[in-house]
């Protein structure tokens, strides 16, 4: 086997050894047979509920085992044809094997970023909320090119987007924003990008054009439904009212319709200024609540599972997650798991798919592992 070919292999193999590892191979085979045997008794249907949970378990358990599978047979049956190429010096048989291999290892890249997605939440709508750190105006800019960079990131994948809440910078820039994000799997794509983000620059509003360097903080949480069972006791609650900023209607910026929501067992502070109605602000703010509390309480989980991953408790201004330098020559660092980009340019557009595929990789496995852009 040629030397580009063997890279091919080994790319979908480490893909395939990821996703088996993720799904814990022979248990997961024996849970869709346990999902099959259920899905055939008829008593199942009498509670539309949990065949609801039962059948989507099942969908996504065949999706994943499937595509193990079939990119293994295919792999088989093109490596095959290299070496049937290869044996009777037919270069063009060799090299439309060498092609088929290619396109299965990043056919191989894509399957196993949507096995990754397999959590409880994964599939839901997703809440992101920026806030700019220490810094002022430096920080605050920095802040609005992320909520601009997420909303393009949304924008090219199809999703939808909403602003909840958006504080306008002193001078320029934002001091803090919500925004949520509507498309299938965006909680399981965005949830990695929960923590610290670093710009260094050349500062366009010092005189002196001085290096600078700026933090902002990400966090990202899921949009939950009535399945998830989540009890807050109004007591808990500090709510608050103030006047709506930015642009708006005639009512929202003459009346106090924004709400700001404060758990006080958990000191999390959520806010909304999307509706006119201070009614509808505190149903926004009650369900980002329920969202954030629940996300809270998967974290604990996973840090109970020993996952080797950086939890979100640990964030601080001491934990960045990615470093972006705006000068020439200079590439975007993701600090934790050693991918680059070519250009902050690249990243700052939206194209953030290569880091979310390597930082799922990293939840899995605990390593520092570089991976092909998925797109």
């Amino acid at each position: 086997m040629r030397a580009e070919g063997q890279a091919h292999i080994d790319r979908i193999n480490a893909a395939l050894a990821l996703v088996r590892k993720f799904l814990d191979w022979e248990r997961a085979l024996r849970r869709l047979d346990e999902l099959n045997a259920r899905v055939e008794d008829p008593k199942l249907w009498d509670n539309p509920k949990e065949a609801e949970a039962v059948m989507k378990e099942r969908r996504r358990l065949e999706a994943s085992i499937g595509a193990v599978k079939d990119i293994s047979q295919e792999m088989s049956d093109a490596v095959e044809y290299v070496e049937l190429g290869e044996l009777e010096g037919d270069e063009a048989t060799v090299q439309e094997g060498l092609d088929a291999l290619a396109a299965l290892a990043q056919r191989a890249d894509r399957d196993k970023v949507q096995a990754l997605l397999a959590g409880e939440a994964d599939g839901n709508d997703t809440y992101i909320e920026i806030h700019a750190g220490a810094g002022g105006t430096e920080s605050q800019d920095w802040a609005e090119m992320l909520f601009r960079m997420y909303t393009r990131w949304a924008d090219k994948r199809g999703f939808k987007t909403e602003t909840i809440e958006y504080q306008a910078g002193d001078q320029a820039g934002i001091k803090s924003a919500t925004i949520l994000i509507k498309g299938e799997n965006a909680y399981g794509y965005a949830k990695t990008e929960s923590g610290v983000h670093r710009l260094v620059r050349i500062s366009p509003y010092d005189s002196s054009a001085r290096r600078h360097t700026s933090f902002s903080s990400v966090w990202v949480f899921p949009v939950i439904d009535d399945n998830f069972n989540i009890e807050i006791n109004p007591a808990d609650l500090k709510i608050d009212t103030y006047r709506a900023s930015g642009a708006g209607g005639q009512h929202v910026n003459t009346t106090d319709s924004a709400v700001r929501m404060t758990h006080v067992p958990s000191g999390i502070i959520v806010a909304s200024q999307q509706d006119r109605s201070q009614h509808k602000n505190r149903e926004i703010c009650m369900g980002m609540l329920k969202s954030r509390l629940y996300e809270a309480e998967m974290q604990k989980r996973e840090e109970a599972a020993n996952v080797e991953f950086a939890a979100k408790s640990d964030i601080g201004w001491g934990h960045q997650i990615r470093s972006y330098v705006l000068q020439p020559y200079q590439m975007v660092k993701d600090l934790r798991t050693g991918v680059t980009s070519p250009t902050p340019d690249d990243v700052l557009d939206g194209d953030l798919d290569q880091f979310m595929a390597a930082a799922l990789s990293q939840r899995v496995t605990g390593e520092k592992v570089e991976v092909e852009d998925v797109d």
